[in-house]
């Protein structure tokens, strides 16, 4: 960080489970003191007072600010000190160096000074946390729900012919999971009965899973509309599509300081891959690709029923363009309209077919 006087301290924290190990050093990058403490709101208090006894604190550069460092870096911040979200630590330097506690804190401190670091964590205090709770909810009770029914269906495939014949032609998920969930199979002294007893306890799970994702998916259209009423209006996006785009911005979307910067953080932007007489750029593999799947979803339905954008999409293949390079196109200027409804107050309506 430029602006940081020889005198003003750097604070770098590794995180961990129970105890938080801190190192603080100097402006001038001279290392001053280490400690450890505990994981309470008592021992954020410590560390905070620890780093003022050595001087005026400038930052303190948090590893794992999403993880164990969450609950460290909302209270920091609460008191007023500058919180910086420190990312992993480069493996080359591991290597060299080696790895203890107090190492990596130094490393997270030294990348803030350096100006490597200097991304704010989410402040998770908000509606979006919310979200986030419940979508992670949601989500694992989805995958069970799955799970249960092809478990299901492929014990009813290999169950006793009697049992097998009762039910396999049934058609409609929910009538085949009402119709084994109504079974009585009594004491289990043969394998029908047996066959009986799992393929009720798989249905009820998934009576059950299935109730329970209803309830969340009716809290999480309440809470995301209420935060984006009018990007539920735009083509091809859902709610869940809009939860996960919210959850990348967080509670404190000001900390993503332009379009560009989204588009990086969901994956979308091109990287600069020229050497000497060559100049291209190529896929960007990184980002949160969560996000990066949400907008390629939101893509495909467009390209499929949207009338301008297919409109766009005869355009660009004229030009040579071919159906993965106009996807890409599509994903970036979908991030760019999500962007403009999310952070920068605006609505537009399907922008990158006019701007293309």
């Amino acid at each position: 960080m430029h602006d940081i006087t020889p005198e003003a301290i750097v604070i770098g924290v590794d995180t961990h489970k129970d105890i938080h190990v801190a190192v603080v050093i100097n402006g001038l990058g001279a290392r001053l003191a280490t400690a450890s403490f505990p994981v309470t709101n008592q021992g954020y208090r410590q560390l905070a007072a620890w780093g003022a006894r050595h001087g005026a604190v400038h930052a303190v550069g948090i590893e794992g600010s999403g993880s164990y460092g969450a609950g460290l870096a909302r209270a920091l911040t609460a008191m007023g000190l500058c919180v910086v979200e420190v990312g992993r630590v480069n493996r080359q330097l591991r290597r060299r160096h080696g790895k203890t506690d107090p190492v990596d804190a130094e490393s997270a401190a030294r990348a803030v000074l350096a100006g490597d670091a200097e991304g704010q964590p989410k402040s998770g205090d908000g509606a979006v946390e919310m979200i986030r709770h419940l979508k992670i909810a949601r989500d694992t009770a989805l995958k069970a729900r799955t799970q249960a029914m092809v478990t299901l269906k492929t014990l009813l495939v290999n169950a006793p012919q009697l049992l097998r014949e009762r039910f396999i032609g049934i058609t409609g998920k929910m009538t085949l999971v009402r119709a084994i969930a109504s079974l009585r199979p009594g004491t289990p002294t043969s394998t029908t009965a047996s066959a009986k007893m799992a393929l009720r306890a798989l249905a009820h799970r998934w009576l059950m899973l299935d109730a329970e994702i209803k309830e969340h998916e009716a809290v999480l259209e309440t809470l995301v509309r209420r935060q984006a009423p009018t990007l539920l209006e735009a083509p091809g996006i859902s709610t869940g599509t809009i939860a996960d785009m919210l959850i990348v911005l967080g509670d404190n979307p000001q900390r993503i300081r332009s379009e560009a910067a989204f588009a990086k953080l969901c994956g979308v932007c091109p990287v600069p891959a020229s050497s000497g007489k060559t100049s291209r750029h190529r896929l960007n593999r990184g980002g949160n690709r969560r996000a990066n799947a949400a907008l390629y979803r939101v893509a495909l339905v467009r390209m499929r029923h949207h009338p301008p954008t297919r409109e766009y999409i005869e355009r660009r293949t004229a030009e040579g363009k071919s159906t993965r390079e106009i996807r890409r196109c599509l994903k970036r200027y979908i991030a760019r309209e999500i962007y403009q409804h999310l952070c920068a107050g605006k609505a537009p309506v399907t922008a990158y077919v006019k701007n293309a």
